[in-house]
């Protein structure tokens, strides 16, 4: 099927990268587990493969479909979310560069810049990337080669102004880098914004389905996409043929499943506004969130993701993240089951002490595509054991 970049999303994730198998005219393409290629002679290779970590059909079909969905023209899949980031500063960044993130990053990507790229010389200063004077002095005050930022943030649901921060960005010659995990490609396209470099946990609502671990990078400028490619050749931290599978396996339904879970989680926020418990829900969708209308510009739905604070402080939080039923207390988000996360002990626990340490009040829900009054139910019967 031949693709345009007028034709819709759903068209494009079904179809990007996924022509029929011509032998055989099967449907689905084969699944490559090869881990090397022969040659038509020394130097002869066949349609560009020659060994696994260089290329395989079924990665590339996948950073195909990825390139077309986020609106890029190169895209680089790697074994986690971690490794994409990781290869990206490693391949656009050298010691004494900088970068400006945000204050309430997810916990693990502040852990790789500041412990683990920090040793490398790689400085970092966290700001409210909502502030732009704020972005401007951090910028300034540094060799910043990134302004990194997530939108919505990981777990504090803020929004922040793609546009407007890519061009404090380049003013001052730096790169914005947009982390798109929350949002995925179907909600919101950061590089149609003025982003450089989007990058994914593709084990969230890309995959979708809590089987796969992976990551990916795109870009559309051909300068930043070959020294990407480089990287991902040289350090080899690539996804796997099979994780590539299911990764496109999932991409094909995004659509679909993000209007489930961001239908769900719009109802669910707005019961939880109500509960005499709830001492604030962080939720764009909701017009009392300060990001509503910024959200509604860059964004076609509001996602998943929902953040709570309790009244009863810590301990409430982990009463009611210990009962329930329905969402399963885990690492993780963007599948298709529920998923409730105390952040401030399990995924950003690695922040603890920091200013991007997160309220012990809080809790992380995941809204999943299940019946959303069964959702509910299971929220209410939970917040029955606050004492």
């Amino acid at each position: 099927m031949s693709l345009s970049e007028n034709q819709g999303f759903n068209t494009r994730a079904v179809h990007a990268g996924q022509a029929f198998e011509p032998r055989t005219g099967a449907v689905v393409p084969p699944l490559h587990f090869s881990s090397t290629y022969a040659q038509d002679g020394i130097g002869g290779l066949r349609d560009g493969y020659e060994y696994g970590r260089g290329g395989n059909p079924t990665r590339d079909a996948l950073q195909e479909q990825l390139a077309a969905l986020e609106g890029g023209t190169h895209a680089y899949s790697f074994s986690s979310g971690l490794a994409a980031e990781d290869s990206l500063i490693r391949a656009l960044m050298r010691p004494g560069d900088h970068i400006v993130l945000g204050n309430d990053a997810y916990g693990g990507t502040y852990r790789l810049i500041s412990r683990v790229l920090g040793e490398w010389g790689i400085g970092n200063t966290p700001v409210d990337m909502s502030d732009l004077d704020a972005v401007r002095a951090a910028v300034a005050a540094n060799k910043t080669r990134f302004v990194w930022v997530e939108t919505p943030s990981n777990p504090m649901m803020k929004i922040t102004d793609i546009e407007a921060l890519a061009k404090v960005a380049h003013d001052a010659g730096a790169l914005l880098i947009v982390d798109n995990t929350f949002a995925s490609p179907y909600l919101q396209t950061p590089l149609d914004l003025g982003a450089d470099v989007v990058v994914h946990s593709t084990t969230k609502y890309i995959g979708g389905h809590s089987d796969v671990v992976g990551g990916a990078i795109v870009v559309k400028d051909a300068d930043l996409a070959e020294k990407i490619g480089f990287v991902q050749f040289a350090v080899g931290a690539v996804s796997g043929p099979m994780d590539a599978f299911l990764t496109t396996r999932g991409l094909k339904t995004l659509g679909v499943r993000m209007d489930r879970h961001s239908d769900n989680a719009q109802a669910v926020a707005e019961w939880l506004l109500e509960r005499p418990e709830v001492e604030a829900v962080l939720y764009p969708g909701l017009p009392s969130h300060p990001g509503h209308e910024l959200a509604k510009k860059q964004m076609k739905k509001f996602g998943g993701m929902i953040s709570v604070q309790f009244k009863g402080g810590e301990a409430a939080a982990r009463k009611v993240a210990e009962s329930t039923s329905v969402f399963t207390l885990a690492e993780s988000l963007g599948g298709i089951e529920s998923l409730m996360n105390y952040p401030s002990e399990m995924t950003h626990a690695s922040v603890k002490g920091t200013e991007l340490a997160v309220p012990v009040n809080l809790i992380r829900l995941s809204c999943g595509i299940e019946d959303v009054e069964d959702l509910i139910a299971d929220l209410e019967q939970a917040f029955t054991h606050i004492q």
